[in-house]
């Protein structure tokens, strides 16, 4: 037989293509319109229904980017299409605002109202029809809200744009309103539209020397010859009735199983500003209801606690109506965070807090304990995750963006994830490598082909929907689902839960295969680095947070005061929102970050009121001076967690310029600072000990050619660190010495941009402060501070939320050196045995570590902070401008010191009116207090977290300094669990036996006088 596969191929395309597709409707007609438009902001519907409309005809050129327009579209439906055969004809809208490609969410787009202001449903290129009812007088009167949304992505060519920011994307019409017609939809052709879209993808998908690509082919082609190009409606079921056989072939009994869930990954901001994101929630939202009201079957799930409060406050009838969604099983809340978050940059109580909101939410709105993480895009996974999300009750974890890994492979689809402390948590990635499936044939080959785990598994999970406002799934993708429910050469597919999903993984894998260890993304790197200010933000706040809610609950239980639940509650979920995982990392378009920092300067001024209104509480009028130290260990005298007089520290600190340059000391460390301004010598005056390299200076600032080849403000590749200039020019050097500190600061120019370094050493201090003050031009580049040190360390230990990671500084295996850039929270440390060096920071996460062997046979390993980067897109003008960004170097110093320093820089002492007893002291030094705070049920409770943080086991005991009538150990949600071994309480203590890294949670209930 003749091989004219190829040529069949090309008629089958062009036969849907231009016969199938234009038959789907079997009339239309235009309908009248009316618009009120270019409103700079998005007003109401309310508001909106009230206005003037003057009447306007397709084509319409309508508008600015970032402007909204209201479309009043009206008209009469013919009766005889309502007298038609409901099974064979159905009645909408179709409506295209303007569409300039067929990708959903990075465009203009649209929602549907009625006019007593309910919703219908989104309006998107891949959705663009508004269902009729199909009895009544056929009177059409709808509003139609039209965001002009500007397309930020282009071509995905990474190119600056001005669109991000309304006050520089110009007043340029970006769209023109095509079609809005009543149309008369011919459910035969649909249904047939349906049955070859399957097929076709199917096929593509098989072998071409597969016998069942062969039959389909054959099948699709009787279908070109029996369906009438010029009576497509009168032959399409003749069409249908050629394919059924092909259809009803049923799956091999060994095909993988695909348990699908309709999806749609709205990011909460990213190339579109927060407030556009509240809109993008509303019309997807709207649009799965409705296809929930049309097919009974499809279910949807959504992870995000934020958008749903998004629509309690401002779509209440949308909320309702997903309330009654969940209620009868098809709305199913899942991942029981606020946001899906970065899941490395956030804090250890941040991260806590994105449980605690979440599943607070659904609990309380919808009676839901959510049992998933789900997150799946985000960049990389911090070892701290599963400890996190067991301790808040959750059983199961999912993403998908490791598969975007440049090097290695990930080895497992359906595994158990073992954190730094031990713990494991079943965890899946969909083989399908998507989190917006189709239900194409592309989708489900994949997720069978790519499947890891056959041997012991036979199922995964496919979320399908479009997303970021693209309307979630389709009623064409339900068609997909029922016709590969059992279909020869395709997984098996069934529309379920992923409860069930994992229950059933769970079940069929005894012995699932183990991860030990963070999951780190092998792309985006530069997440750690990007949007320096959003970062600096965020860190401030969460330990600011940290204080408020200590000193608010210390003055609660010792004075009475009212604890401020509303405003912290408030400020907790802002912020949660803003760890984002578009929005922390830097990668949203300027107007996000813009508002982010504002919103958190205004966080921290509240914040700052907060904790001055709870410290004032203390205020023993006798003019004092006090020291609140909010830090889980004792400085300059004041205990953890109280308030006191600050104990003299003794010593003195100098600074002296000699031939070699100037030498600040305070007789534990000297540090030698050339004229370059380098630092050329830092001594452990203690040991005797140099920490930087022979014939190396730290300090040292890098300045690197920064063009990855996509992705501007997310990654960064290997390959930046070829081009390299060390910016030693010094404009100036001067040095200062007071009665408490020697200080020296030294100025340097480069290309645009200026630095002021001041490097500080205080007496009684092992620490050098190195404070830097950039102002910052450069346009892809980056900018690191390297510190070349004489340790041979083979691993670097970095904290990580609850504790700390080890990597290594070699690059044996590919996965070694993927791990080029990496995250640390507040502080790395570099050591060999017998002696370390710290590095702490107040705002940075990116850095790297590399080992290198002298000629003197020595080794050095430097350790690089990440400060500041200059990507051209989605911002053009990311991280432009004035920053500060404070570090510590600590030599001698062991994890412990590493952690302390960690603290010390990012949580300042405060001024305090008078003393302060704290409310728990805990008697080991490893075991370290995250939070105290009074519970979340309002009920007065104190609840404490604490954890091991240096990675040792650890008995301990807190003692509160209140009367107590029970502790109790909680999960995070501050719900009671079984008592762990090792807990014992004594009145008011108790005792604890604690693996490394262990988080703990208590729940205190204060006994009443």
């Amino acid at each position: 037989m003749h091989d004219n596969r190829e040529i069949t191929e090309g008629r089958i395309d062009r036969f849907v293509r231009d016969i199938l597709l234009p038959a789907l409707y079997i009339e239309t007609i235009p309908l009248s319109i009316g618009v009120w438009d270019d409103l700079d902001e998005p007003l109401p519907f309310a508001h909106a229904t009230g206005q003037d409309y003057r009447p306007i005809q397709v084509p319409h050129t309508w508008g600015k980017a970032w402007s909204t327009s209201w479309f009043h579209v009206t008209g009469q439906v013919p009766q005889e299409w309502l007298r038609g055969d409901g099974a064979a004809t159905r009645v909408e809208l179709v409506i295209d605002l303007g569409f300039t490609h067929d990708r959903p969410g990075f465009q203009v787009e649209g929602l549907a109202f009625r006019p007593d202001g309910s919703t219908v449903k989104s309006i998107n290129p891949r959705s663009s029809y508004v269902p009729v009812p199909q009895s009544g007088d056929g009177l059409v009167d709808l509003f139609i809200e039209g965001a002009a949304n500007p397309n930020i992505a282009g071509d995905w060519t990474w190119k600056a744009t001005p669109l991000g920011e309304k006050h520089t994307a110009g007043d340029d019409l970006l769209y023109v309103l095509q079609q809005c017609d009543a149309a008369l939809m011919d459910l035969t052709v649909w249904e047939l539209i349906q049955d070859v879209w399957t097929l076709q993808g199917l096929m593509k998908e098989l072998p071409v020397g597969s016998p069942r690509r062969h039959r389909i082919l054959g099948g699709l082609e009787r279908l070109v010859d029996t369906v009438d190009p010029v009576d497509v409606a009168g032959t399409a079921q003749d069409g249908r009735d050629v394919l059924a056989p092909v259809l009803a072939s049923p799956a091999n009994a060994s095909s993988h199983s695909v348990v699908a869930i309709g999806h749609a990954h709205i990011d909460s901001a990213w190339l579109w500003p927060i407030r556009e994101t509240i809109r993008k929630c509303a019309r997807t939202f709207s649009s799965v209801i409705a296809l929930m009201d049309a097919d009974p079957e499809f279910r949807f799930a959504c992870s995000s606690a934020q958008q749903l409060k998004w629509m309690k406050d401002g779509y209440p009838e949308i909320f309702a109506r997903i309330k009654e969604k969940v209620a009868n099983g098809q709305f199913v809340p899942v991942g029981g965070m606020w946001v899906e978050p970065d899941m490395n940059l956030p804090g250890a109580e941040a991260m806590a807090r994105q449980f605690v909101a979440g599943k607070r939410f659904f609990l309380e709105e919808f009676g839901v304990d959510t049992r998933e993480a789900w997150i799946p895009d985000t960049f990389g996974y911090s070892g701290a995750t599963p400890q996190i999300i067991k301790a808040s009750g959750t059983e199961w974890f999912l993403t998908q963006k490791i598969s975007w890994n440049q090097t290695n492979t990930f080895p497992h689809h359906t595994f158990l994830w073992e954190g730094i402390d031990g713990t494991r948590v079943l965890t899946h990635f969909p083989p399908a490598d998507t989190y917006v499936g189709e239900v194409s044939g592309a989708d489900l080959a994949r997720a069978e082909r790519t499947f890891h785990d056959h041997r012991d598994g036979s199922v995964s999970l496919l979320p399908f929907g479009f997303g970021d406002g693209g309307g979630g799934p389709t009623r064409e993708m339900m068609a997909a689902v029922r016709r590969t429910r059992s279909l020869e050469g395709s997984p098996t597919v069934e529309i379920d839960t992923p409860a069930h999903f994992f229950e059933r993984a769970g079940a069929e894998m005894a012995e699932p295969p183990v991860w030990s260890g963070e999951l780190y993304l092998e792309l985006h790197r530069a997440s750690y680095t990007t949007q320096h200010l959003t970062k600096q933000g965020n860190r401030r706040n969460e330990h600011w947070l940290r204080e408020a809610e200590l000193w608010a609950a210390t003055a609660a239980v010792r004075t009475g005061a009212d604890y401020p639940y509303d405003d912290l509650e408030r400020i907790w979920q802002l912020v949660l929102l803003q760890q984002f995982h578009d929005i922390l990392p830097g990668t949203s378009i300027a107007w996000v970050h813009r508002e982010v920092e504002q919103n958190n300067r205004e966080l921290a001024a509240e914040l700052d009121a907060l904790i001055a209104d709870a410290l004032a509480h203390f205020d023993a009028g006798d003019g004092g001076e006090y020291v609140a130290n909010a830090a889980p260990f004792a400085r300059d005298g004041v205990p953890a967690l109280a308030a006191a007089p600050r104990a003299p520290h003794g010593g003195s600190a100098t600074v002296a310029q000699t031939a070699e340059g100037h030498v600040l000391d305070n007789g534990l460390v000297r540090v030698m600072v050339d004229d370059r301004g380098l630092i050329v010598s830092l001594v452990d005056l203690a040991t005797g000990r140099e920490a930087i390299a022979p014939g190396a200076a730290g300090n040292l600032l890098q300045l690197h050619r920064d063009l990855p080849n996509q992705w501007d403000a997310w990654d960064v590749d290997d390959h930046y660190f070829r081009v390299v200039s060390d910016e030693t020019g010094v404009d100036e050097i001067t040095a200062i010495e007071g009665p408490d500190a020697a200080s020296l600061t030294i100025t340097r120019s480069f290309g645009t941009s200026h630095v002021s370094q001041v490097l500080t050493l205080r007496a009684g201090d092992a620490t050098l402060w190195i404070d830097n003050d950039i102002d910052w031009h450069e346009r892809r580049k980056m900018l690191k501070l390297a510190f070349p040190l004489d340790v041979h360390a083979d691993r670097v230990a970095a904290e990580t939320q609850f504790g700390h990671v080890q990597r290594p500084t070699h690059s044996n295996t590919s996965w070694d050196a993927a791990r080029f850039e990496l995250c640390a929270h507040r502080w790395v440390h570099v050591a060999e045995p017998g002696f370390g060096v710290a590095i702490a920071n107040e705002s940075s996460y990116g850095y790297d570590a590399q080992r290198t062997t002298r000629a003197d046979g020595g080794t050095t390993t430097t350790a690089r902070v990440s400060l500041l980067r200059g990507p051209t897109f989605p911002d053009p003008v990311a991280d432009e401008g004035r920053h500060t960004i404070g570090l510590a170097v600590r030599v001698g110093a062991d994890v412990r010191a590493a952690i302390r320093d960690g603290y010390r820089r990012n949580l300042a002492e405060r001024a305090a009116p008078g003393p302060i007893e704290p409310l728990v002291r805990v008697d080991h030094p490893a075991v370290l207090v995250a939070a105290v705070k009074l519970a979340e049920d309002r009920s007065g409770d104190v609840v404490v977290r604490l954890y091991e943080s240096e990675g040792g086991r650890a008995s301990a005991t807190a003692t509160f300094d209140f009367d107590v009538e029970s502790i109790a150990p909680t999960d995070l949600l501050e719900r009671e669990i079984d008592v762990p071994a090792g807990f014992v309480r004594n009145g008011r203590s108790v005792s604890l036996a604690l693996r490394p890294f262990q988080l703990v949670t208590l729940r205190v209930r204060r006994a009443q006088s």
